[in-house]
């Protein structure tokens, strides 16, 4: 090992909530307000887990419950994409996001002093501005990939720009012990809030 300790990093996690909409799959997005790190941008509902007792899957629930109001199971939480990410600050955090397609209760802005908005977006066509680190989460998760890297650079905007897009996705080996390539998707197609951004909450 180097010199200087151990390397340690916070962990978070990122719901994906997924339901079937009228043109395809949906997702569950909150917009982040106040004094909060991207205010004013679209994210997963997320948490950080809450220390060496608690698992990355009840932190799943635990935020879920206090962000959402949605009740999910454990049983009922999927595997996404896990993603390494370092803010254009040089901070490092890992994220475990997870997909959850079955929960009780309806999405409800239940903490009104860091999110003024929720609603649901089509997979391909999250809204903007979105933090950069969630969008890599969500493109991530789009390819199959399971772990992921996302390095921003100093500089980097916090939202998502296609044209600074750090996304570099692990590959996988296939059945055969060799490395698949998966194909990451090019940019999606643009949503604002609009009178949408809390439509379809049922």
């Amino acid at each position: 090992m180097s010199g200087g300790g151990r390397h340690t990093v916070p962990v978070d996690v990122h719901l994906i909530a997924v339901r079937d909409g009228e043109e395809g799959p949906e997702a569950l997005l909150s917009r982040r307000a106040g004094g909060v790190y991207a205010t004013g941008h679209w994210h997963f509902p997320s948490g950080h887990v809450d220390g060496p007792a608690e698992d990355v899957v009840a932190a799943l629930v635990r935020e879920t419950r206090e962000e959402t109001g949605l009740v999910v199971e454990p049983e009922d939480v999927r595997a996404a994409v896990t993603v390494h990410h370092r803010a254009p600050v040089g901070s490092t955090r890992v994220g475990f996001f997870f997909e959850v397609r079955r929960w009780s209760g309806t999405p409800t802005v239940m903490e009104p002093e860091v999110c003024d908005g929720m609603g649901w977006f089509p997979l391909d066509a999250p809204p903007e501005p979105m933090v950069a680190y969630c969008r890599a989460g969500l493109d991530a998760y789009r390819t199959g990939a399971g772990v992921a890297l996302h390095f921003q650079e100093p500089g980097d905007p916090i939202g998502h720009d296609p044209a600074v897009d750090r996304l570099r996705v692990v590959p996988a080996p296939d059945s055969t012990g060799a490395r698949s390539e998966p194909e990451i998707p090019g940019p999606a197609g643009r949503a604002t809030g609009g009178t949408g951004e809390t439509a379809g909450l049922s």
